[in-house]
C-alpha cells in the first residue's frame, strides 16, 4: 500500500510539471515581441514533499568487547557469519581463573559437608568415643590420685625392714661377686665376666642403699608437688572429656549450625565470583546478526582502541537523514517515505517516519535535524552504508491558486516577491503572497485571482526567482 502511494504521488509530480510545460510553450508561441512567455493563474493541486539523503544503517550495531583485558585463546566465528543471541564468538586465555575456579568449588563441598554434618544431629560413633575418653581420662585421675597418696603418706615399716634386706641381699651377691672375681688369676674372657657381674653387684648394692635411705627419710616436698599437679592435670582432662561427651550428646548448637551455613553462603558466593570472572572472558552475541568485524589474534591481548568484534542486526534496515529547520515542522512520525538507492538506480523502498529529533544537530553549516525513517522489508541487496534519497510526502494540497516558477520575481532592494500581470493592452506589477511549492510550479496565497495572465517579459531590469 505505501508502496502504491508514493508511486502515486510521483505521478501526481509528473502531471503538474507536464502542465507547466505545457503552458511555457504555448506562451512563447504566441507572445509578442514585448513578452518571451505568459501563463493563466489557474487552480490545481501540489504535493508538498521533503527530500533529503543520508546513508543506510542495520536496525543494530554494536562494538563487543571483552569486560577484563587478556590474550585471545580462541576465536569461534570468521566475518561474514551469522550468528544467534548467545553465540559465544571468542574467548581469553583462561587458566588462573580455572584454578582458582577448582578451589573454589573444594571450598564450597567442603562447607556444605560440615553443614550438613551438624544438621544431621550427634551420632553414636562420636558419642561412644566420647563416653570412651571420659573412662580413660576418669581412670588416669584415680591413679594419679593413688600416687599422690602414697607420696603423701610415707613408707610404713615393712616397706622401710623391705629395704633393709635388699640391702644386705645386695651386699652379699657384691661379696660374692668379688670373690669369684679375685680367684680368677688370668686374663681372659671368664676374668671380663667376673669383672661385669662385680660392676652389676656393686650397681644394685648402691640402689639398694638410695631406696633405703629415701623411705628413711619421708616424702620430699618436690615429688609432692609433681604428683599434686599430675592429680590436677588428669582432673582437667576428665572434665574435658565430660565437656565432650555433653556436646557429643547434646548435638550442636543454633549458632555453629548458623555459622555453618555462613560459611557455607561464602563459599558458594566465592564460586559465583569466580563462575562470573570465567563468562566475563567469553565474547557472546548479545542478538542474532551478522559479524561485520573481526579485529582479533589468537595469542595477541585484545585491542583497547578497536572494538574486537562488531556485530549487526540486518534483519531489518533503517535510514537517518538531515531536514532543513525550513521543512522539518512539515513531518510527523507515521508519514510515508519513498526511499531510492544510489547503488540501486532501479530500486524504490518504502518507510516510515518514525522519530524527529527534538533538537539540531551540531557542527553543521545549516540547521538541520535527524529523522529516522524505518524501512519497510525488502528483497532488494541493501548494505549498510549505502548512500540513499528519501522523499517524504508532508502535505497534498488540492483547489489551490498555482502559477508556474518562472513567472515569479523577486524585488532587488525589498526582496518582495511579484509577477507582471496583463491587463488588457498593458503590463502591470503585482506583489504576491508564495505558499508551497513543487517542482515547476508555486501556490499563491494572495495578489492573483484564478485566470489572471502572467507574463515573463525579456530579461534585464529584474532576475529570476531561482525556482526553476
Amino acid at each position: 500500500m505505501e508502496r502504491r502511494k508514493i508511486y502515486l504521488m510521483l505521478a501526481l509530480a509528473g502531471v503538474a510539471s507536464g502542465a507547466v510545460l505545457f503552458w511555457h510553450l504555448w506562451s512563447d508561441r504566441d507572445s509578442g515581441a514585448q513578452a518571451s512567455r505568459t501563463a493563466t493563474v489557474e487552480r490545481g493541486s501540489i504535493t508538498v514533499a521533503v527530500t533529503a539523503s543520508g546513508r543506510i544503517e542495520p536496525a543494530a550495531r554494536v562494538d563487543l568487547a571483552f569486560e577484563t583485558p587478556g590474550r585471545a585463546a580462541e576465536i569461534f566465528v570468521e566475518e561474514g557469519d551469522r550468528v544467534d543471541a548467545g553465540t559465544p564468538l571468542a574467548r581469553l586465555e583462561t587458566e588462573q581463573l580455572e584454578l582458582q575456579l577448582a578451589q573454589a568449588e573444594a571450598a564450597l563441598a567442603s562447607a556444605e559437608a560440615h553443614l550438613h554434618q551438624l544438621e544431621a544431629g550427634p551420632r553414636r560413633a562420636e558419642v561412644d568415643q566420647a563416653e570412651a575418653n571420659l573412662r580413660t581420662a576418669s581412670a588416669q585421675l584415680t591413679a594419679a590420685a593413688a600416687t599422690r597418696d602414697q607420696i603423701a603418706r610415707g613408707a610404713s615399716e615393712a616397706e622401710v625392714a623391705s629395704a633393709r634386706a635388699a640391702v644386705e641381699q645386695a651386699k652379699a651377691a657384691r661379696k660374692m661377686a668379688q670373690d669369684a672375681y679375685d680367684q680368677i688369676e688370668e686374663d681372659g674372657i671368664r676374668k671380663e665376666q667376673a669383672n661385669y657381674d662385680l660392676y652389676t653387684a656393686q650397681q644394685e648394692l648402691a640402689a639398694a642403699e638410695t631406696r633405703l635411705e629415701d623411705l628413711a627419710q619421708g616424702p620430699r616436698a618436690a615429688e609432692l608437688r609433681a604428683a599434686r599437679a599430675n592429680v590436677a592435670a588428669a582432673a582437667a582432662q576428665r572434665d574435658a572429656a565430660q565437656a565432650q561427651l555433653d556436646l557429643a550428646r547434646s548435638g550442636p548448637r543454633e549458632y555453629e549450625i548458623a555459622e555453618a551455613a555462613a560459611q557455607a553462603d561464602q563459599a558458594r558466593l566465592g564460586l559465583a565470583l569466580v563462575e562470573d570472572a570465567l563468562e566475563k572472558l567469553v565474547l557472546r552475541a548479545p542478538f542474532s546478526g551478522l559479524v561485520s568485524e573481526i579485529n582479533l589474534t589468537i595469542g595477541e591481548m585484545a585491542p583497547a582502541r578497536l572494538p574486537p568484534m562488531v556485530l549487526i542486526d540486518d534483519s531489518t534496515y533503517r535510514l537517518t537523514i538531515g531536514v532543513d529547520e525550513l521543512d522539518v515542522s512539515r513531518l510527523e512520525p507515521g508519514q510515508a517515505v519513498g526511499v531510492t538507492i544510489e547503488a540501486l538506480p532501479d530500486t524504490l523502498v518504502t518507510g516510515t517516519v518514525k522519530t524527529i529529533a527534538p533538537m539540531s544537530t551540531p557542527g553543521e553549516g545549516v540547521v538541520t535535524y535527524a529523522v529516522l525513517v524505518d524501512l519497510a522489508a525488502t528483497d532488494a541487496p541493501l548494505r549498510a552504508d549505502m548512500t540513499a534519497n528519501a522523499t517524504i510526502v508532508a502535505e497534498q494540497l488540492n483547489d489551490v491558486l498555482i502559477i508556474p516558477t518562472w513567472a515569479v520575481r523577486v524585488d532587488r532592494d525589498t526582496g518582495q516577491p511579484f509577477v507582471e500581470r496583463r491587463v488588457g493592452d498593458e503590463i502591470e506589477r503585482v506583489d504576491i503572497a508564495l505558499g508551497a511549492r513543487q517542482e515547476g510550479v508555486v501556490q499563491i496565497l494572495s495578489g492573483l485571482t484564478e485566470g489572471d495572465e502572467v507574463v515573463r517579459l525579456e530579461e534585464g531590469s529584474t532576475f529570476d526567482f531561482g525556482l526553476r
